[in-house]
């Protein structure tokens, strides 16, 4: 194959699929990876895709960023189920990070005017807790993804590095019991993984449709939660292994 044929052909490929990885598609076109890696920097010199840790991503979509507007109607009644649950888990004086999933979104209409600090990097968020004027509200500030209202890379990591929080309540795209918990985006993953590490107690707010599935970017191993906030259709397999990674699980209706 010629190499002007195997650049073509890795576009289409990161297109159709959203996001690659470099071991990948060095198996598909029996190349090395140092190869593919070299592919990859020239197509994204060229503008056709966006080179990514481990691989790469389609231009066509923002690193396969879904609008918020499309988010906020899928499995919305197991989301502010689970939202609702989540807010009981905060108390007058928490300082929380909340991610900027519709879930988070969902749990900052559901907590109450109370003494609380609040840190996140979703705009929505923001705005609806501006209407809690007890809750201390922090934005991470940083590079602004338009469709899902949020802040992410350096700026944003810098941020979350000033602060200590005692509870983190965050969603993600996929929940894996051997891969651990992904995202599709890797600004997002990145983002999160900080969120995690910055915070004594990590809730993971996550409907069942997403155990078992595997997105492009890892955010951290089954072992960074303490513990799950999830609906009633999560498989029994799936609760037993979160059981024994000693795993909190609360199932919501």
């Amino acid at each position: 194959m010629l190499v002007a044929e195997r650049h073509q052909k890795i576009v289409e490929l990161v297109n159709e699929r959203s996001s690659v990885r470099v071991s990948e598609l060095s198996d598909i076109f029996s190349v090395t990876e140092e190869t593919i890696r070299r592919d990859l920097e020239k197509l994204e010199k060229e503008n056709k895709l966006q080179r990514s840790h481990g691989g790469a991503v389609s231009v066509q979509e923002e690193e396969a960023e879904v609008h918020f507007s499309e988010r906020v109607i899928t499995n919305v009644q197991e989301k502010k189920a689970i939202a609702f649950e989540a807010a009981k888990r905060v108390e007058e004086g928490d300082r929380i990070l909340l991610d900027a999933s519709t879930t988070a979104w969902y749990m900052a209409k559901a907590l109450p005017n109370m003494t609380l600090t609040v840190i996140t990097n979703s705009m929505k968020v923001v705005m609806e807790l501006s209407r809690k004027e007890r809750i201390n509200v922090i934005s991470t500030g940083g590079i602004l993804l338009p469709k899902s209202l949020s802040f992410v890379g350096p700026l944003a990591e810098r941020s979350l590095e000033l602060y200590h929080v005692n509870k983190t309540f965050l969603s993600c795209k996929g929940v894996h019991l051997e891969a651990g918990l992904s995202d599709s985006n890797e600004q997002q993953a990145l983002l999160k993984k900080k969120m995690i590490g910055q915070s004594d107690h990590v809730f993971l707010m996550a409907d069942s449709s997403k155990f078992g599935t595997r997105a492009f970017s890892l955010i951290g191993p089954p072992g960074s939660i303490h513990e799950v906030i999830t609906d009633s259709g999560i498989e029994d397999s799936v609760k037993k292994g979160l059981d024994e990674r000693q795993i909190a699980v609360a199932i919501v209706e």
